[in-house]
């Protein structure tokens, strides 16, 4: 309760970190903000073109298919590859003053979360330019299934910037084991190819869970799963309880470790 207090009170300086972020992402570059929506809309081709025309995915709609996944599992990656650097690189913040360390990965994971807020409006629109519906009532879980995973990101992402801190390589560990995460959990195909065999290890995959969640809202225009999405809230809350300890316990030497 002490530390939800003191981030109450420091609430200012995380809405100024994001909004810090926000504004120095594409600082510099000539499209700007734009990249925003240019890079999981790059992606979202690539990714199109190779499993429709050369793997053969056989889904359809496949686009619509990847994108509702896509755009989730971007935020989510973000918050602990990136997010993982984010105390070291305040480094010099940490040094002079005092406030709440878990700001930082918090501010930052938020940043991360708006970003993926303006990308749906990309996703919204495709649905509506493609005709393919929305269903309203399905849509209203929407909400609950990004905070699932924002508490599940950030979590990861508090768990993961404290250790760094520690142990540097881990920045640069993450990124192979992101690779890895992603293509165990079904963005880019179809949960039902997946061996009977290996589906209680696939399931462990707590965005196995919020990846179907959005799908069945966004794609099969269909309500979640109540088991589903009462599992991923479960490991969210689970993540972020070992996250907040974590750091809370490697947090006290952070300013002579940087």
């Amino acid at each position: 309760m002490n530390t939800i207090k003191e981030l109450y009170a420091y609430r200012q300086m995380i809405v100024s970190l994001v909004k810090k972020d926000l504004r120095g992402r594409y600082k510099g570059s000539v499209l700007g903000f734009l990249w925003t929506f240019i890079n999981p809309l790059l992606q979202l081709v690539v990714y199109t073109v190779v499993f429709s025309y050369i793997l053969k995915a056989n889904i359809d709609r496949y686009y619509l298919y990847l994108f509702v996944a896509l755009i989730p599992w971007i935020f989510f990656s973000s918050s602990i590859t990136v997010g993982a650097s984010s105390v070291v690189a305040q480094k010099d913040l940490i040094k002079k003053i005092y406030f709440p360390r878990m700001v930082i990965p918090i501010s930052y994971v938020t940043s991360c979360f708006v970003n993926m807020l303006l990308c749906f409006i990309v996703i919204f629109a495709v649905i509506i330019v493609t005709g393919v519906g929305i269903n309203f009532a399905a849509l209203l879980t929407l909400p609950i299934i990004m905070g699932v995973e924002y508490v599940m990101a950030l979590g990861m992402a508090l768990l993961t910037s404290a250790v760094t801190v520690y142990f540097r390589d881990l920045e640069h560990i993450l990124g192979i084991l992101s690779m890895m995460w992603m293509y165990m959990t079904p963005i880019m195909y179809d949960k039902s190819i997946v061996p009977d065999r290996l589906m209680p290890f696939f399931n462990l995959n707590p965005m196995t869970h919020v990846i179907e969640c959005y799908r069945t809202v966004l794609y099969n225009k269909a309500m979640p799963d109540l088991s589903t999405l009462f599992f991923a809230s479960g490991l969210g809350v689970a993540f972020l309880i070992i996250g907040c300890l974590v750091f809370n316990k490697l947090q006290r030497h952070f300013a002579e470790e940087l």
